[in-house]
């Protein structure tokens, strides 16, 4: 397998936080990058409308990655959202279901994601699937566990005969730690674009500016974003 510098990695790419850092962190390590997202009938659009401004933000105050950034790709995932009842696709109260799990689990999301993303990657010639997926600090959907993205891993590859790398930086990282890293990857000014120009509140609240960036402060999204960045400042942290 060739080393990481000469290869083309595609990175699944939403607009919010989480995928940000994966895309600057792609950027240090591989040769090219592209980013995917998917349009699948969310109940807003402001994560799908952030995402060519983070993009052009990030070739504007990281020159030394704007060569390595290629072309960005959206797919119209909208079967999903016309299959899956809950809390992202429709105007619903957030809560949790009898299974425990949020009802802003979308089924088989991500498992639809990767695969997709597999295809493109395949004809792009890309050999590295990059996702925001985490463990740690997250709503416990279980398409983002570590175990699931390892066995789709082996099934994309013997599927597409031809190997194929999902990488998941974020994987065991908590909020605070993602926005250190951040920090690593980019210094203050990668964490002031990613407070300012991502989005991942749930409710798609652009109105109120937080420390942390826009959102209603109340959805499980903002709180887990918001409790990562005080912690990321209780220990050391620089201002966003």
């Amino acid at each position: 397998m060739s080393a990481a510098k000469d290869r083309t990695a595609l990175v699944l790419f939403s607009g919010g936080q989480d995928s940000t850092v994966c895309l600057a962190w792609a950027l240090q390590r591989f040769a090219r990058v592209e980013t995917l997202g998917f349009d699948y009938g969310q109940r807003h659009r402001i994560e799908l409308d952030c995402r060519l401004t983070v993009r052009q933000e990030l070739v504007r105050q990281f020159p030394q990655w704007a060569p390595k950034l290629g072309e960005d790709h959206v797919l119209d995932l909208s079967l999903l959202g016309q299959i899956s009842a809950c809390a992202l696709t429709e105007h619903r109260a957030i809560e949790l279901e009898a299974n425990g799990l949020p009802n802003t689990f979308v089924p088989g999301r991500n498992l639809l994601f990767l695969s997709f993303a597999a295809t493109l990657a395949y004809r792009r010639g890309a050999s590295v699937l990059v996702g925001g997926m985490c463990e740690t600090d997250y709503s416990g959907y279980p398409d983002c566990r570590d175990n699931t993205l390892k066995a789709l891993q082996v099934a994309l590859s013997l599927g597409l005969d031809t190997p194929m790398t999902l990488e998941t930086p974020l994987m065991f990282l908590t909020k605070g730690q993602t926005w250190a890293l951040a920090h690593e990857l980019g210094g203050e000014a990668l964490n002031a674009l990613i407070a300012e120009h991502t989005h991942t509140c749930y409710l798609g609240e652009r109105g109120t500016r937080h420390a942390w960036g826009y959102g209603c402060g109340e959805c499980p999204a903002c709180q887990l974003r918001a409790a990562g960045h005080a912690h990321w400042l209780q220990h050391g942290g620089a201002g966003a």
